[in-house]
């Protein structure tokens, strides 16, 4: 290593060392902002982590006990909230329900959004901002109405039904989110991609779209999260049919039923199971979920 320092030094080289890092010295408004931060992340990390030590426990141990480590691991509690309690049955039910209605409410909201932010046309505006407008619209306000529209159309306790009006309700937002981003993206592939002769469909599905990639990612993985947490929705459009329940309404029949039958641990190994694919799911998929929200930001 000398040897080499000397030779390039004779050789009228001179080796230039890295400049030092210069250390950010956090201001009083960081501060609270890294305090507020670390509060909400507690918040947030502390029941998360309750409720998956609870469903390692039997009853005894969650109420004598609820702050220590679970005496064993006991797996059973797992077992019998999937088998016993239906737990597996209302996971598939939702699996089903979310995939088709995320998969139809990316498709829609892309189509709409490339539509709204590359062409123009009379009333682009109008349509554009009655899709804002739903975002400031809650779901409860409209479950009567959509309680009846749904029976009147033959669809009360389906699957077709429930999808349907998950894709209404996650249009808005998706629409809103990927107009701007296909605002963003640059015009001179599509030009070149219509000067080659490509079509408008072919333009959208093998040009814009994969140059939507990020923000699709982003938006995907937000309704998954959106829609397979959701209650209001499949209660009222899904209460008479049991076999049919997603996993929000199994979780609640699990919960009253557990005031009577004293399964605590099993309510909690539920809960446990319902949780952990969206946390897989998003720690998994956080950098493109991040990406995702910048990229349109910037054009």
């Amino acid at each position: 290593m000398t040897a080499t320092i000397g030779r390039q030094q004779a050789r009228g080289v001179r080796a230039v060392a890295p400049a030092p890092r210069k250390r950010r010295r956090l201001t009083g408004a960081g501060l609270v902002t890294q305090a507020v931060l670390a509060a909400w992340a507690l918040l947030i990390i502390i029941p998360l982590a309750w409720v998956l030590l609870a469903s390692f426990k039997d009853t005894t141990e969650i109420f004598s006990a609820p702050w220590t480590l679970p005496g064993r691991l006991r797996w059973e509690n797992w077992g019998r909230a999937w088998v016993k309690a239906d737990v597996g049955r209302y996971v598939l039910n939702s699996v089903i329900v979310v995939s088709l209605s995320t998969a139809g409410t990316m498709l829609l909201s892309s189509m709409a959004a490339y539509v709204l932010a590359r062409y123009r046309f009379w009333g682009n505006r109008p349509v554009y901002f009655l899709f804002v407008a739903g975002i400031a619209f809650p779901p409860f306000l409209a479950v009567v109405p959509l309680f009846f529209v749904v029976k009147n159309f033959g669809l009360l306790n389906t699957y077709t039904g429930l999808v349907l009006v998950y894709i209404a309700y996650s249009l808005p937002f998706t629409i809103f989110f990927l107009t701007s981003f296909f605002r963003s993206l640059p015009n001179s592939v599509a030009e070149a991609a219509e000067i080659d002769g490509a079509s408008h469909t072919r333009r959208f599905f093998a040009v814009m779209l994969p140059m939507a990639r990020p923000g699709l990612i982003s938006l995907t993985i937000f309704n998954l999260i959106g829609q397979w947490g959701q209650y209001l929705l499949p209660l009222v459009l899904m209460a008479g049919a049991r076999d049919k329940w997603v996993l929000t309404q199994g979780i609640a029949n699990i919960s009253t039923s557990a005031g009577y039958e004293a399964d605590w641990s099993g309510l909690f190994a539920a809960l446990s199971i319902s949780m952990l694919p969206m946390i897989v799911m998003y720690v998994i998929f956080q950098r493109q979920i991040q990406a995702g929200l910048t990229a349109g930001a910037v054009k």
